[in-house]
């Protein structure tokens, strides 16, 4: 079972890998069971035992029947958490279909939905209006820089 998941440490057995889980983990008050992998980013899929993800691992080990066609979904939508009954293994399709999308950005404002998708836009306009700004304004820099260093710039021509 565990040579079908990838990235995984070949040194691993199941006992071994279940108490390496297990000891990175700690549980939530809502039922969690939270893995540290190798990255210190709260709420983003964790890489345990190599390179292997975290939730892939934890289904191959404590729920059993591993299938590398399907996805490891997780039904509390946590997504560091190995607890084996939060986690379902699911279609692609059913995956993106449940993909939850945010009314608000990561900045904290509000976004539209999209009048084609009818599903909220990736970007909210006004991240992406401050985004064009500091591009601007590192591309003035880039031609201001790029005159004054070929004798084109202001002080050049007076």
């Amino acid at each position: 079972m565990l040579p079908r998941v990838k990235g995984l440490s070949r040194h691993f057995t199941e006992e071994s890998l279940r108490a390496y889980l297990l000891a990175r983990s700690e549980r939530r008050d809502d039922g969690c069971l939270i893995v540290r992998g190798y990255g210190s980013r709260r709420d983003v899929h964790q890489k345990v035992a190599g390179r292997a993800w975290a939730h892939i691992a934890a289904y191959a080990v404590f729920v059993g029947g591993y299938d590398p066609a399907l996805d490891v979904d997780h039904r509390c939508a946590a997504r560091d958490c190995i607890e084996p009954t939060h986690l379902r293994q699911v279609s692609r399709a059913v995956t993106c279909r449940d993909r939850r999308q945010e009314a608000r950005c990561r900045n904290g404002h509000a976004r539209e939905i999209d009048e084609v998708t009818g599903r909220y836009r990736r970007v909210c306009r006004t991240c992406n209006r401050e985004a064009q700004r500091r591009w601007r304004d590192r591309r003035a820099a880039e031609v201001a820089t790029a005159r004054a260093t070929h004798g084109r710039g202001p002080s050049a021509s007076a």
